[in-house]
């Protein structure tokens, strides 16, 4: 395996107990594939040593994961922005509206129903708090009528990131603004008077009188950022509504204006469109889901981000060598550290607090998450600790119990570690990590191994 071991003779009821006493893999008389294994006091013995491996080989890789489902997140993202490492990213959003009313208010009369008259439409888009990039710069939104049904996936009932409907190419509503996802509630759209007014006669002419009716004159909307310059994705809440106002007699006089909303009440028909151009960047040539991009390839890097589904792979292709250390040994525990790459996040790109780690096959098919010996799960949680050259930044977690089930499988089959956003679907968040040869960012992982 072309490791470096060094080994040490140590009082082992002091260090071991320090070290290990809380530290243990299940007993070895179940599968032997799944490599469990005691460490309890008739093994804290002089004659033992505890070896220490930090030369193990890693591998890193980049893959591009199916498309992720987008429906029922219950966030609409919409905007674009440029990013140096992952290329152009851009999410529309299509969302479906629903009548809570099917006749105007008061409506008691054919008289009544003669007296009151069209002002005006908007689409109100309330901020969920949530954004990515540089909202400092001025985004444009345009939205326009969708064509055709919400049919989703028919064999998941799900809509995708890659998900599309037909929609009209003419705008309805559009609006130039300066995002303020904190400081603000919401931003006006101002929809047109020709689609408000007909919408309005079909109320007023009782031409739609239940939900079906509804939906088939008005099948949704789709919100698409139209900014030529990179500026960010923004994340607008579920309460947003469609909202026609109309009057009963002159305009403004007390009591005379009202409102109708349609609200986006149905999740599941509510899909975010997130799409990249990688041209010209590092992960430009991503291969299908089941193969991956070795950080050979990718400047000794291992590429993640949410919305597209890039993810990354980590193998350790010689971990079965380490049973030949001794003829009695075990993994006790073993410390990976994932440090992004230098330079890559910033204020407007920040780092994500958790990674999720899934244990995969040779395929990227998800087994499992990663679990420790107590059958929990464990996540990469980053260390922010201050330091002047960012040298403590990083994601750290123990993987013991799982490079023992991998050294000691009787089979050839081997498994590897995926490293995804904690919120898949709903984010645009990324990180990049460092390979192995990475000199200012390389991963990093100490085995700890002992003998008995």
């Amino acid at each position: 395996m072309g490791a470096y071991i060094f080994a040490q003779k140590i009082d082992m009821y002091k260090f071991l107990f320090l070290i290990f006493s809380a530290l243990f893999i299940v007993s070895c008389d179940s599968d032997a594939d799944q490599g469990d294994f005691v460490v309890g006091a008739d093994y804290l013995a002089i004659k033992n040593k505890v070896i220490s491996i930090d030369t193990l080989t890693i591998d890193v890789s980049t893959i591009k994961m199916d498309s992720l489902v987008t429906s029922s997140e219950s966030r609409i993202l919409v905007g674009n922005y440029d990013d140096p490492l992952f290329g152009k990213i851009k999410s529309d959003s299509y969302f479906q509206v629903s009548a809570n009313s099917f006749s105007l208010i008061s409506q008691s009369s054919d008289t009544d129903a003669t007296g009151y008259v069209f002002d005006s439409i908007a689409m109100i888009m309330r901020y969920d708090d949530y954004y990515y990039a540089d909202t400092t710069k001025v985004q444009t939104l345009n939205i326009h009528r969708v064509l055709k049904n919400f049919k989703p996936n028919v064999n998941d009932n799900s809509f995708y990131n890659s998900s599309s409907l037909a929609y009209n190419e003419t705008s309805l509503g559009t609006i130039t603004y300066r995002p303020k996802p904190i400081g603000k509630d919401s931003i006006n759209i101002k929809l047109s008077n020709e689609f408000g007014t007909e919408l309005f006669n079909k109320f007023k002419n009782n031409e739609i009188e239940n939900s079906t009716d509804f939906t088939e004159y008005l099948k949704g909307f789709v919100l698409k950022s139209t900014s030529a310059s990179s500026s960010s994705i923004i994340g607008f809440n579920m309460s947003s509504v469609l909202r026609l106002y109309y009057s009963k007699g002159k305009k403004g006089e007390t009591g005379d204006d009202y409102v109708m909303d349609f609200t986006i009440s149905d999740a599941a028909k509510q899909f975010n469109a997130v799409s990249s151009d990688r041209t010209g960047t590092l992960i430009q040539d991503l291969p299908l889901s089941k193969m991956n991009l070795s950080s050979i390839y990718t400047g000794n890097s291992g590429f993640i981000q949410s919305g597209t589904g890039i993810a990354c792979r980590i193998d350790f292709p010689n971990i079965k060598q380490l049973k030949y250390i001794s003829e009695k040994g075990a993994i006790v525990d073993a410390k990976l550290m994932l440090k992004p790459v230098k330079n890559s996040y910033s204020e407007m790109f920040p780092l994500p607090k958790t990674l999720s780690i899934y244990v995969v096959d040779k395929l990227n098919r998800t087994k499992s998450v990663l679990t420790n010996s107590s059958g929990e799960t464990v996540v990469a949680t980053l260390n922010t600790d201050n330091d002047e050259f960012d040298e403590n930044v990083g994601y750290q977690f123990s993987l013991g119990s799982f490079l023992q089930k991998e050294m000691l499988k009787e089979s050839d089959s081997k498994s590897g570690l995926l490293f995804t956003l904690p919120a898949l679907s709903k984010v645009v968040g990324r990180v990049a990590l460092g390979d192995q040869t990475n000199k200012e960012s390389k991963i990093k992982l100490q085995i700890y191994y002992i003998t008995y």
